[in-house]
């Protein structure tokens, strides 16, 4: 596999798709709060299960990824909490008019990126049936369309702005039964959806990333791990646009964009070998899937054997010419037999599939091997998979396998994949096609009015670079603290707690940089902390005046571990009261007297030594230049008598 890419030359093209969760009143259609519940209130809320189906649209088409998702045949248990939801996430009550707020806040970004605004805006409906939505649809709103967005590198397209509903919360997955919450259901989120005229990884990080600064700029931005997801729509010469889901780190996205290039690179190599093979569609959907349970039963293997003894039984499909094919690495872990396992877990719903090129292993020796060999006649150039499970869902993950080397012979298939962690990608489900979209009939159209853009106006978010300069001159911060602050998750937070508490700027933008660094190392992450946390800590600074850095840290760290605790105590607990300018001067004069012999014997290096000792019993609780100076005056004195 190709490790250095050039990613002109093979044709990359990707298109983001940022979808940020809006910090507004109220949901999209209804009154509730947004709001995520605590694990303790979910286990109390009220629950009910339902089984959704795919339909025909309005012109008699079933949608291809409707129909994958019921054919999964999967129950949905829904978690209602009472002081998160309401009947309308339950679809048991009509959606209320769209959250003007939320329309608003889109239409500032449409004005910004320079988009064609609508003149009237009508939600659709999407049809979604795994789960994620009770009433097996998403609701959507187109408000603007074009439009663009500036790059070192060229100017990149916006093809839609839209406000659409966030899906429920998964909370467990099974093969045959999903748990939602319905908290998250309902919350507004801005969709932006760029052109496919990024052309590296490096780009589509910074494209990204400057999308969801203007998201921030505008102040209704939550948030949070998961409040903003990137979806990318990526191809290179020969392959279909994938679909990418999921992508909550904005550091991952090159490493995504990486690793999915190389799969599509070796899909190309992968098919112009088998050709070179003369292996044919036709010769690999003519195999039947073998019972080869009498063999594998006298092996080694446990994954066998408990399966076996599970009520199972054991399948095997001879692949014709495939030898080599399924061992070939197309992503760092992840081969083309992982493609295989992957699809027979989404179709069949079986563990994984163990296949020929990983053989022998999993206990499976080289006398097991000939006699699978013989039982399935294969040949040197012939390649075979196992599935254990039930006798149905074996051979239907069989079935699954062979289509999908089919497939390989002819190109590569247009997918929906999720991305991983480490950056590589899954396959999800097959793309949804053009026939899931229809009207939402129980919502009325918005006329974008005067009123409606003038109010827009004023929440137009400022360009990177202007906000920079905002808080320099606002602030009286540095530059490089200023743009540390402005590409911080912490902007909007910020901002809004110097404006309540009258804080000094400079002691909070070092709590959003220096210390969240230094906390984080020491194992402290203000990621997982909610924002009263970031109140408290600014009533403690208003509270105490200026602080030191490390008056931050032990502020931080108390209420991390404490917090529960109000701010009156931590403050009394870690003694930070600040200490009064004559209560400071006698310190000094004790400390000359306590350490006089020692100041005699250093003399003209005398300061260094007593400013470090007092510094030490003060702790942060006065400000060094005061100290300085009254160290200064009290030291002429001693040394003038």
């Amino acid at each position: 596999m190709p490790t250095n890419i050039d990613y002109r030359e093979v044709g990359l093209k990707v298109g983001l798709e940022i979808h940020q969760q809006l910090n507004t009143h109220t949901k999209l259609f209804c009154n509730c709060p947004v709001k995520l519940v605590d694990d303790e209130k979910l286990s109390k809320s009220v629950s009910f299960v339902r089984f959704l189906r795919a339909t025909r649209s309005e012109l008699g088409e079933v949608d291809t990824a409707a129909a994958f998702e019921f054919q999964r045949k999967r129950l949905y248990k829904y978690l209602a909490p009472l002081d998160a939801s309401c009947l309308v996430e339950l679809d048991e009550e009509p959606p209320h008019p769209l959250n003007r707020e939320a329309l608003i806040t889109a239409l500032a970004l449409a004005i910004s990126f320079n988009s064609f605004i609508v003149d009237e805006v009508h939600v659709m409906r999407k049809i979604v049936i795994d789960g994620s939505n009770t009433t097996g649809f998403q609701r959507t709103a187109i408000v603007a369309l074009g439009g663009y967005i500036d790059d070192e590198e060229g100017v990149i397209g916006i093809q839609s702005i839209a406000v659409e509903e966030d899906a429920a919360r998964k909370i467990t997955e099974e093969a045959n039964a999903v748990t939602y919450s319905l908290d998250r259901l309902g919350i507004p989120l801005i969709e932006i959806s760029t052109a496919p005229d990024i052309t590296s990884p490096i780009q589509a990080r910074r494209v990204a990333e400057k999308i969801g600064l203007m998201l921030r700029f505008t102040g209704k931005a939550r948030r949070g791990l998961g409040t903003i997801r990137q979806d990318l729509n990526l191809s290179i010469s020969g392959s279909p646009k994938i679909e990418i889901k999921g992508v909550q780190k904005l550091e991952l996205i090159p490493k995504v964009i990486e690793e999915e290039v190389r799969r599509l690179i070796g899909l190309k190599m992968i098919r112009d070998e088998l050709r070179k093979r003369g292996v044919t569609r036709a010769e690999v959907e003519a195999q039947k899937p073998v019972d080869v349970t009498d063999i594998l039963r006298r092996s080694s293997s446990r994954l066998v054997l408990e399966g076996i003894k599970g009520g199972g039984r054991v399948y095997a499909v001879k692949l014709p010419k495939f030898d080599g094919i399924l061992g070939v690495e197309l992503q760092h872990g992840r081969r083309f037999g992982t493609e295989l396992a992957d699809y027979a877990k989404q179709w069949a719903g079986v563990k994984g599939v163990i296949h020929s090129d990983e053989l022998p292993g999993y206990g499976i020796d080289e006398d097991i091997l000939k006699e699978l060999r013989y039982a399935l006649q294969i040949d040197s150039m012939d390649a075979f998979v196992i599935v254990v499970d039930k006798p149905e869902k074996a051979v239907r993950a069989l079935e699954v396998v062979k289509d999908r080397c089919a497939e390989a012979i002819e190109g590569i298939p247009k997918e929906t994949r999720a991305a991983n962690e480490d950056g590589t990608t899954r396959y999800m489900r097959p793309q949804p096609g053009a026939a899931r979209m229809y009207p939402e009939t129980d919502i009325p159209p918005i006329r974008i009015t005067v009123e409606l853009l003038e109010e827009a106006k004023k929440l137009v978010p400022p360009t990177v670079d202007d906000k920079i300069k905002q808080f320099i001159y606002q602030y009286n911060l540095s530059f490089e603290l200023a743009k540390q602050l402005v590409y911080s998750d912490y902007l909007t937070l910020y901002e809004e707690l110097v404006k309540a508490y009258g804080v000094n700027p400079k002691t909070l933008a070092t709590l959003f940089t220096t210390v969240y660094g230094e906390l984080k190392k020491d194992g402290i992450d203000l990621d997982v902390v909610d924002d009263i946390f970031f109140h408290k800590i600014a009533i403690a600074i208003a509270h105490l005046g200026d602080v030191s850095k490390e008056d931050l840290i032990t502020i931080a760290t108390a209420l991390y571990q404490k917090p529960d605790a109000s701010v009156d105590e931590i403050v009394k607990s870690l003694s930070l009261r600040r200490i009064g300018y004559d209560e400071l001067r006698n310190l000094v004069r004790t400390k000359i007297n306590e350490l006089a012999d020692e100041i005699r014997k250093r003399g003209d290096k005398a300061f260094q030594y007593l400013m470090g000792k007092v510094m030490a019993e003060v702790r942060g609780r006065a400000d060094g230049k005061t100290v300085a100076m009254i160290v200064r005056e009290e030291l002429e004195k001693f040394f003038s008598k």
